[in-house]
């Protein structure tokens, strides 16, 4: 049975107080095992497996969404205690409640392996917390997974499959007995997210083309996304990432404007509503939009590319425009 729960527009005076109710998906396409929370998209779904007393939690959500993530975790337990988390991959959307659920239970914290090293350190240029100008409250780890390792979660065994592109560091989790594929960002229904490492000039739109192909062979019924509803329509979502990569593979800086709007309504996802000239000193501050500027776009002042992106987000309705404000709209 799916329930939906409603959502409720954020006070005017509490921009940053602003947390979308979940929708709770405990259907026959999923085991009873399994409960997904989507979240809103500041935060990625969470994946709350529960078998007995063996528990884990897939992915953790963003940090000003912490309290929201304990509730419902806690919630899904039912007394329980949390066992283990595992992150798809780091960025601040999918694992910035890690630091709470920590505090919680200490849950055994498995990360993707090439960023190991950058955990233990907590080189946030490394993680992109600074890079993006996103939060991030730290964390630890107590083991890695890499491609071809297997866990078991809600008494299934997974397939760690490797998901460069979006993050050349991203692991999908598949259960071929159920054919369920936990996709993280690398698919989601209408697209994928966005191909940071084209922004610096390095590979992603092949490994993007790499990871779909493999999705492609693999008996897959049902993908819990990192972001949206699941759905059971694999093909089609296939064809529009298809689609949607040739799209920004013929041009990067399709994939660079993509990149930007997207880091704006993040940031307004997160504030609710900020005045366009914080919104400024927000994009010149965060170095990824100095790099994307400086490589994508540099004979165009900043200022006036934020204003063409404010414009395209407002007419998308992503964002309301009035005088100096800017409010987000979902």
């Amino acid at each position: 049975m799916r329930q939906r729960a409603t959502q409720r527009p954020a006070a005017a005076d509490q921009p940053t107080a602003y947390t979308p109710m979940p929708t709770t998906y405990t259907s026959p396409t999923l085991p009873g095992t399994m409960r997904v929370f989507e979240r809103g998209w500041l935060s990625a779904n969470n994946i709350l497996f529960v078998d007995g007393d063996d528990t884990a939690l897939v992915d953790s959500g963003y940090v000003t969404h912490a309290p929201q993530t304990l509730a419902l975790v806690e919630a899904g337990l039912g007394g329980r205690a949390l066992r283990r988390v595992v992150n798809t991959h780091l960025h601040s959307d999918h694992c910035g409640g890690n630091a709470t659920l920590q505090s919680r239970w200490r849950p055994r914290t498995l990360i993707p392996a090439a960023q190991a090293e950058a955990v233990r350190t907590w080189d946030v240029d490394a993680l992109s917390y600074r890079a993006t100008g996103q939060q991030c409250d730290r964390f630890s780890f107590d083991g890695v997974v890499q491609d071809g390792d297997t866990l078991r979660l809600g008494g299934l065994d997974w397939q760690v499959v490797g998901a460069p592109g979006h993050d050349p560091h991203a692991v999908m989790l598949f259960a071929p007995q159920e054919g369920i594929l936990i996709s993280g960002d690398a698919l989601w229904e209408n697209g994928f997210g966005v191909i940071f490492p084209e922004l610096d000039g390095e590979s992603g739109f092949a490994e993007q083309a790499a990871v779909l192909a493999r999705i492609a062979t693999l008996d897959v019924r049902v993908v819990i996304p990192g972001h949206g509803r699941p759905f059971t329509n694999v093909a089609a979502a296939l064809d529009i990432a298809d689609g949607r990569l040739a799209y920004l593979s013929a041009d990067a800086g399709r994939n660079a404007t993509h990149a930007i709007k997207v880091l704006v309504k993040f940031k307004l996802l997160e504030q609710q509503r900020m005045r366009r000239d914080a919104l400024l000193a927000w994009m010149a501050q965060a170095p990824l939009m100095q790099r994307i500027h400086a490589r994508f776009m540099p004979a165009q002042d900043l200022s006036t590319l934020l204003d063409r992106i404010l414009a395209s987000l407002a007419a998308a309705g992503a964002l309301a425009l009035e005088g100096a404000e800017v409010y987000n709209r979902d």
